[in-house]
């Protein structure tokens, strides 16, 4: 909700405006002299500023200054009953959005703050569409050499048209890689249609991946287009490739090879374009030899392979994908979560087995428990900080909350910079009871 702070030593003046702003619903707070509305402006942000430009203890012109060197993406509306040219020039100078004379008509103070609100609306969305586009086109995030290598193969094979198998972990990022390769490429501008073999059921699958025709099956009353021809010139993501059904691997393996297929029920030969990614978290030589996959099929998608290396391999992005976790879930593009050094910690010494999906999660889960701006320890599941050099205490419940009681402390210490009264106060208990409490967890 936009927030206005209104000025106006004129008591009659300040209710007048101040109704009229209340009715379309922004959030209003008003001061009757300079003093009072440069404190509100301490306290917090407004998105903008109506100001009476001759106030007692503080005139709007000062106020302009404190606003634009504390907030300059305020906007600030000067009115006065004493214009000029001069006076208006001067306010515009110094950062005024607008000037207005008095008296005025209440609809003309609406219109203009309106379109100060919608502006900055606008610029704020724009610069959020900026900043996720710059994260869109990265995708994957990290720099150690294992992420280095995936860019390499990346780099040199996007811009062919050869068929890629990406292998690797749950939660390793193989779709991401996908992606990227269809923006490196030729065709990136492009369709990019990606169908889960694991997610549809086997008696659907071969409708999504090549359509029917009308009347082919109880229930097709027209005719639908599939997977890859609404990919076509594109790229066609089959994604836990590992789980598609036997008979559907022949014709796969005809489109790979001839570009061709029929839709179920049709009879007439449909030729495409496509390039195709595959994806899959199974061990697909394990497959054949297990009689569950196509030993020609596999040679056919494993033109170019590309293994995405788990989390627990290249443990030093760990940072940088917590940092861009946190700005995804950040409320304030302005003011992201930020990690603490031993909340890093922690991290870097657990295992991942859920990779990098796994830990997306516990950053969300930090940003929405935390209690500040930082992420700590606490924030984190308690399992997760035992591993990071504390002991397995087992059941025990005097233990157990030892090691609560400690990390409570260390919470309230932190947030309190280390004041100890404010940090007894914080915990509802006496300075002295803290200090023994400290004695005993030696934190001395």
């Amino acid at each position: 909700m936009p927030r206005i702070l209104l000025a106006e030593d004129d008591e009659i003046m300040r209710i007048s405006v101040y109704d009229r702003l209340k009715q379309f619903g922004w959030h209003v707070d008003q001061a009757e002299n300079g003093l009072d509305a440069a404190k509100l402006l301490d306290k917090r942000d407004y998105h903008l500023v109506i100001s009476d430009i001759r106030m007692p203890g503080l005139d709007g012109m000062k106020l302009l200054e404190k606003i634009k060197k504390h907030s300059p993406e305020t906007d600030v509306i000067i009115m006065t009953a004493y214009g000029s040219i001069n006076d208006a020039l001067d306010c515009l100078r110094k950062g005024a959005s607008d000037y207005i004379l008095k008296p005025f008509d209440l609809d003309d103070l609406i219109i203009r703050s309106s379109r100060f609100l919608d502006i900055q609306s606008v610029k704020a969305r724009c610069a959020f569409l900026e900043a996720n586009a710059q994260v869109t086109d990265r995708g994957l995030i990290g720099n150690s050499p294992s992420m280095q290598q995936i860019y390499s193969i990346i780099d040199q094979a996007a811009p062919t048209n050869a068929t890629i198998l990406i292998t690797g972990e749950s939660g390793t990022g193989k779709e991401l890689a996908a992606r990227a390769i269809h923006k490196a490429s030729l065709r990136k501008s492009k369709p990019f249609v990606s169908i889960n073999c694991a997610a549809i059921p086997d008696g659907l699958m071969e409708s999504e991946m090549f359509g029917h025709e009308r009347g082919a099956f109880t229930g097709a009353d027209q005719m639908r287009k599939g997977r890859f021809e609404l990919a076509d010139h594109g790229t066609l993501l089959l994604d836990e490739l590992g789980d598609l059904p036997g008979p559907l691997q022949a014709k796969l393996l005809r489109v790979l090879q001839e570009g061709a297929f029929e839709r179920v029920g049709g009879t007439r030969t449909i030729r495409v374009d496509v390039r195709v990614l595959a994806c899959t978290s199974k061990d697909l030589q394990k497959e054949v030899a297990e009689g569950r996959f196509r030993q020609d099929l596999l040679f056919r998608l494993k033109v170019i392979p590309i293994v995405m290396p788990p989390l627990r391999e290249h443990k030093e992005d760990i940072h940088d994908l917590c940092i861009h976790f946190l700005k995804e879930f950040s409320s304030s593009p302005n003011r992201p979560f930020s990690l603490s050094p031993e909340a890093l910690a922690c991290l870097t010494a657990y295992s991942f087995p859920g990779n990098a999906r796994e830990l997306r999660n516990l950053m969300e889960r930090a940003s929405v428990l935390c209690s500040g701006p930082i992420i700590t320890p606490s924030d984190l599941p308690t399992e997760l900080c035992s591993q990071n050099g504390e002991p397995d205490v087992g059941f025990s419940l005097a233990k157990n909350m030892a090691i609560a009681e400690q990390a409570c402390l260390k919470k309230a210490l932190t947030h309190c910079n280390g004041n100890r009264t404010e940090t007894a106060a914080l915990l509802g208990i006496s300075r002295k009871n803290l200090w023994e409490k400290m004695k005993n967890h030696g934190m001395e």
